[in-house]
């Protein structure tokens, strides 16, 4: 029996609202389906007709009207405005970039495994690293050496956190650091940037005095060989490579062959000349970033720098200004002998702490320099055998404000580590001045408001971190430390080679 003609229109109309439904639910199901948030998926309607195909280009005429395109993300981007071409709709469902899933993309790091001539082995010979004294003790802790114990019942340092730190350890400090860094990578495919972990400082230190020329180069010269050899240094010959010096630049840029010159020939080498590297003082060439001497402060949490912070600000400092240091009497252009008769005419301003006394050298005991510096509101730090001294660092780390003698202590040497505009932090008085008695620091620095001196104190304390390094397998959670700048802005710089020249 036939069914009424009036059946089968009702029978075709549910079957095209059933199947129109069907049809939304689907899309509907695609739109929010999480896990197809990674697919790209185009659904065109085109003369009432439905296909899934893989998205392609077309050209759009002038000619031809556009009034509508619907953009779908599944991660919650927002979409760009809507188009559409006459009536053909696309539907888009696109992958989230991987750069921004990866928080090491542009930081990965490869740090070379070099043999260990260029390394460990100058740490297991520490008792000829160093003419004048025994490096053993300093090395020890992965290069921060000894832990500081009190014994003083009124206690100046935190608990945990200090060591006898050697100025010249900054390499196995920064070389240990580095090992946990969490953008390390051992595939150098996909670094940003290569490390050389070679204690070029520690070496050159022992060849220094009464050795020739051809002694001081050979080992640099084997690490030259070496970096040559590799597929890494080839890429890009070295310009996205960077080492630290633990010394300043000038023991690394020896221009002759005459062995009565100083230091090695490193740096003019051409596998290391384009490498970024990183000393301790700048010798004013391009491809030097100096960074800040290793002070005695190293921790291993955010709330140990937060709590030093804290107590530096509410230091009582009853001296005006102080300085710790030895005299330079064979030296004709040191203003040291100076400073310590007009701290010595003013004591009762000025406090002297003379690091030699008895044979012994206070200025190598953090307990007596951070009690000095605590209690002053300003230090004195002038030139010592190099335009720099570690000393600045330490009496930044007391909150105490460095008097420069010289623009060559600071304002030119740490540029990504102090602030750019030096009178924020610290004060400048002119060596000539000094010499020529032009200028009497007494009244100089007397001549600062109490509002002027907060600021500045306070701008001291806030670079603290920037110039400490924290101990060794240990992770700061928000602050960045002295090795995070260095490492960060090492990045930027090889970035900027690698798009300038190789892009």
């Amino acid at each position: 029996m036939k069914k009424p003609p009036l059946k089968k229109f009702y029978d075709l109309i549910w079957f095209v609202l059933l199947t129109t439904f069907v049809l939304y639910i689907s899309m509907l199901l695609l739109n929010y389906y999480k896990p197809l948030s990674n697919y790209r998926i185009s659904f065109l309607f085109l003369n009432n007709h439905t296909q899934v195909q893989k998205p392609s280009k077309f050209s759009i005429n002038s000619s031809e009207i556009i009034n509508y395109t619907s953009i779908v993300n599944a991660e919650n981007i927002t979409p760009p405005p809507p188009l559409i071409r006459e009536n053909i709709t696309e539907v888009v469902i696109t992958k989230p970039s991987t750069e921004n899933l990866d928080p090491c993309s542009g930081k990965y790091i490869y740090a070379y495994d070099l043999p260990s001539i260029f390394n460990e082995d100058l740490v297991k010979g520490c008792k000829s690293l160093n003419k004048w004294f025994d490096m053993c003790p300093y090395l020890s802790n992965l290069g921060l050496g000894k832990r500081v114990i009190e014994k003083t019942k009124r206690k100046v340092l935190l608990k945990n956190s200090w060591y006898v730190t050697n100025q010249f350890s900054l390499e196995v400090i920064f070389h240990q650091i580095m090992k946990d860094y969490k953008c390390l990578t051992n595939d150098s495919s996909i670094a940003s940037a290569i490390y050389v972990p070679y204690y070029a400082g520690l070496d050159v230190g022992q060849y220094l005095w009464e050795y020739n020329v051809t002694m001081r180069d050979s080992t640099p010269k084997k690490l030259a060989n070496w970096l040559g050899e590799q597929v890494e240094w080839k890429k890009m010959l070295g310009k996205d490579h960077f080492m630290v010096g633990g010394r300043i630049g000038f023991d690394f840029r020896r221009r002759t062959e005459n062995s009565s010159d100083w230091g090695t020939k490193l740096m003019f080498l051409a596998e290391t000349s384009n490498m970024s590297f990183l000393p301790l003082e700048t010798s004013t060439y391009e491809n030097d970033f100096p960074i800040p001497y290793p002070t005695y402060f190293h921790p291993s949490k955010d709330k140990e720098i937060h709590h030093w912070q804290e107590r530096m600000r509410r230091m009582k400092r009853t001296n005006l200004f102080s300085f710790a240091g030895a005299p330079r009497p064979n030296s004709t252009y040191s203003i040291r002998s100076v400073l310590i008769q007009h701290c010595q005419s003013y004591n009762k301003s000025c406090k002297l702490l003379n690091c030699y006394v008895n044979n012994q050298n206070k200025c190598d005991d953090p307990v007596h320099v951070m009690k000095v510096f605590q209690s002053s509101v300003f230090c004195l730090q002038p030139p010592g055998d190099s335009y720099t001294r570690r000393s600045t660092f330490d009496s930044i780390l007391g909150g105490c404000i460095p008097v420069f003698f010289n623009q060559n202590s600071a304002y030119k040497q740490y540029l990504w580590h102090l602030p750019k505009n030096g009178s924020t932090y610290s004060v400048f008085i002119s060596e000539e001045d000094v010499k020529r008695n032009r200028t009497i620091i007494h009244d100089t620095l007397s001549s600062f408001s109490k509002k002027q001196v907060l600021a500045m104190r306070e701008e001291v304390i806030r670079i603290i971190p920037r110039i400490s390094y924290r101990k060794p397998g240990s992770r700061l959670e928000i602050i960045e430390d002295a090795f995070d700048v260095a490492v960060k802005s090492v990045l930027e710089r090889i970035e900027g080679i690698r798009r300038k020249e190789f892009l």
